[in-house]
């Protein structure tokens, strides 16, 4: 009997613990949600409607159900205002004028972001995420030489903390038009081995000029090497026939290894970069898209990008997981209007405004070259509403670490803010009090916004303030001025003779990030 007593002890006590040890995982699971950054290609501010897209039929229901259930920031920034550069500290959290050879990389440019540092997948990593990164990478692949085609295009997404990437391995328009799964090039027969490079192969090799009649779209400026697809390119490839995909196939391609790998990793907290190549050029809407906005294709595909949140969502919701979902939309720089092809982008505008109420777009440091939509969406978590606290997509690695409980090495994600409580929307939570704005970095100009004042520092005198045309015949500006948001949004009057002590704190503040090499307190 005694014996019986202690075993029924035993058995009621180990029920007990195993059911702590049961209670225990969701409860850590719960404190760890996954994570999902959409980021759009070229989108404008006001390219969406809830952003104030006037067109009646220019309709992006699923970008709007985000904003209406969760955070629509006003003051939503990325870091520069082309790819490269803003993708580089969106993964990094560090400025890309700080490192070298983060301007827009070329065909054949090696990777970006060297292994080592840490990055934004490598902190969830440590905190037991799975990770990936499918769609537009534009980062480099392999060492210095660059990547080898034909064999393992490494180090890559992997060597700095994803699991997993499916890519298109630069921007559609310049070569190669291939997918890259994780190390290799997708569907790549050795007996017809891929060549890229800067030069013509060979004399008769079609070409955007020597073939221009046989294109479906013709150029305007640029891009007129090697054709694919009935488009020409930047540069020049060869071979690789069996790997090459349809323009008009990205994003459902994008949309369908996405939700196969959010199947296969529903069960681990995951960090998805759900990168679209909407709304940059060529704009080569599916079908069943073309002709959904009368805004010609640049419309188009903001449709058919409206459709991928949507059919995330859509999957998110299949599997039960939104509400243990974060989902972050955004976009890695301004709008442009014709940036290379004839889509009758600029003759189709009509009266509707990408930048929205802002001067500038792509290649820009005003505002609307860089101030884009923003949204933070976690049902049960994230109260709808409009912030106007200011945050950018570098502060995205210092707040997921803070999300997911890893603690920041000083010398990691140097310019990151942790402004989670702000992407909550939680009470008075605040967001940056200054940010540095970049263009490309080949021009060496800045904005440098803090609170109300915009300081411009154009080192190259000239300044890009149109969105309806990448054409170099600029407005002259004067290296630096000064603005003030509050009253003059436009940035159209310099007010540095009338506030000349703001004027000269702002220059030393802006040199004195730049200097430091860090600004992450």
């Amino acid at each position: 009997m005694k014996h019986q007593t202690v075993f029924l002890f035993l058995t009621r006590f180990a029920v007990i613990l195993m059911g702590g040890l049961f209670f225990t995982v969701p409860a850590n699971a719960a404190e760890k949600p996954n994570i999902i950054v959409i980021m759009a290609d070229d989108l404008g501010y006001g390219d969406v409607g809830c952003y104030g897209a006037k067109p009646k039929n220019l309709k992006t229901p699923h970008i709007d159900k985000l904003a209406a259930g969760g955070i629509r920031f006003t003051s939503g920034y990325c870091s520069a205002s082309t790819c490269t550069p803003t993708r580089f500290s969106f993964l990094t959290g560090k400025y890309a004028f700080r490192q070298a050879g983060t301007g827009i990389a070329p065909p054949n440019g090696p990777a970006v972001i060297k292994p080592g540092p840490e990055t934004l997948p490598s902190l969830l990593k440590k905190a037991g995420y799975k990770t990936a990164v499918i769609g537009k990478w534009h980062l480099g692949l392999g060492g210095p030489g660059g990547p080898d085609w034909n064999g393992e295009l490494k180090p890559g997404p992997r060597e700095i903390g994803f699991d997993y990437n499916f890519l298109l391995p630069t921007t559609n328009d310049r070569v190669p038009q291939v997918y890259v799964e994780n190390h290799r090039v997708k569907n790549l027969d050795p007996k017809d081995p891929l060549w890229v490079g800067t030069k013509k192969p060979s004399p008769d090799h079609p070409t955007g000029k020597t073939h221009r009649h046989t294109l479906k779209m013709d150029w305007s400026h640029g891009h007129n090497s090697t054709i694919h697809n009935g488009i020409s390119r930047i540069g020049f490839y060869t071979g690789g026939h069996k790997a090459r995909f349809r323009d008009e196939d990205l994003a459902d391609e994008w949309v369908k290894q996405s939700n196969k790998w959010i199947e296969a990793n529903k069960d681990n907290p995951f960090f998805l970069f759900f990168s679209s190549h909407d709304l940059h050029v060529p704009r080569i809407p599916h079908e069943r898209f073309r002709g959904t906005s009368a805004l010609s294709y640049r419309g188009d595909v903001i449709v058919q990008l409206d459709w991928c949140v949507g059919e995330l969502v859509k999957t998110l919701d299949r599997l039960k997981l939104s509400k243990n979902t974060m989902i972050v939309f955004c976009s890695d720089n301004g709008p442009v209007g014709d940036d290379g092809y004839k889509d009758e982008a600029l003759e189709k505008m009509g009266d509707h405004s990408p930048n929205g109420p802002f001067s500038g777009g792509k290649y820009s440091v005003l505002e609307g070259g860089t101030r884009t939509p923003f949204i933070t969406y976690w049902p049960g978590k994230i109260k709808p509403a409009v912030s106007d606290e200011m945050v950018c997509t570098i502060d995205l690695a210092a707040s997921f670490a803070a999300l997911a409980g890893v603690k920041l090495p000083k010398a990691s994600v140097p310019d990151s803010f942790n402004l989670l409580d702000a992407l909550l929307g939680k009470k008075g939570a605040k967001g940056r009090d200054h940010l540095v704005q970049q263009d490309n970095g080949k021009w060496g100009n800045y904005g440098y916004r803090a609170g109300r004042w915009k300081l411009q520092r154009h080192d190259s005198k000239r300044k890009r303030n149109v969105v309806v045309t990448n054409k170099l015949a600029n407005q002259a500006a004067p290296q630096f001025a000064l603005f003030d948001l509050s009253k003059d949004i436009r940035e159209k009057k310099n007010v540095a003779d009338q506030h000349p002590e703001v004027f000269s704190r702002m220059k030393k503040e802006l040199q004195g990030i730049i200097d430091a090499g860090r600004s992450r307190p």
